[in-house]
């Protein structure tokens, strides 16, 4: 049988997912919160504990807790797959896959892959959606050796990482991300259902094995109005690093 306060808890993760509590504002006081579920101020601090250790929100002492982030921030404290994150927040997970083909790997290829220039890579387009609706669009090259696994994959497969995983054992362990804003082009709106010039969120990432062998690297561009990113650092460890922007598309 679920405790109490978890059940408070998920009430209140619900709450902020659907923005009635948003990034910035405050959680009614312990005393309100208690008398709405009819429980005492000890059951809801276990609640409002277990949402503090989660990230979700923070307080100074004598203070209302103020909500920090929302389930639908993709946070890069952990490597997760779009799938994941998804289920997280207690969304379906879509996608499918928009073209598919075969080229010689381009010198940017050839140097995120650890490739050879020329070598055969895989481009692959996908589009995926939260619950049906579109809100990201992955560019991703597949380095040579992990390619023929990727195209025996379905189209509208949810998620590749778990079916590479299933299929061959493979791990994403590790991950480099850029993070910066673009504006749509003619394909990149058509596709996610936007105006073309809209701002996008693009990340441009490279994942690589246990072993640090790159497996794919993509450029990412999700909807700013489906996603944010957030970061949990600390004065002794900043995972967050300020870089000049890259001007090319």
């Amino acid at each position: 049988m679920t405790a109490r306060h978890e059940e408070i808890a998920d009430e209140l993760r619900r709450a902020i997912d659907r923005e009635e509590y948003t990034v910035g504002s405050r959680l009614p006081a312990e005393t309100e919160l208690a008398a709405r579920y009819g429980v005492s101020r000890g059951t809801v601090r276990q609640a409002v504990a277990a949402l503090t250790a989660e990230g979700l929100i923070g307080s100074r002492q004598g203070a209302r807790r103020v909500v920090l982030a929302s389930r639908r921030s993709q946070s890069f404290a952990e490597l997760r797959s779009f799938a994941q994150w998804a289920r997280a927040m207690g969304r379906e997970a879509t996608g499918h896959v928009v073209s598919q083909e075969h080229r010689p790997a381009a010198e940017e290829d050839a140097v995120r892959l650890q490739v050879r220039a020329g070598t055969p890579v895989l481009h692959v387009l996908r589009v995926r959606g939260l619950d049906g609706e579109p809100v990201l669009l992955e560019r991703t090259v597949y380095a040579d050796w992990i390619a023929p696994a990727v195209e025996a994959i379905e189209p509208d497969c949810p998620s590749v990482t778990q079916r590479l995983f299933e299929d061959t054992g493979l791990v994403f362990a590790y991950g480099e991300h850029a993070i910066d804003a673009v504006a749509a082009g003619a394909q990149d709106a058509e596709l996610l259902r936007v105006r073309r010039t809209s701002p996008l969120l693009r990340v441009r990432r490279v994942t690589t094995t246990r072993e640090g062998r790159p497996v794919e690297w993509s450029d990412d561009r999700y909807r700013s109005d489906a996603v944010s990113f957030s970061v949990h650092n600390s004065i002794g460890n900043n995972a967050l690093s300020r870089k000049t922007a890259d001007r090319t598309d």
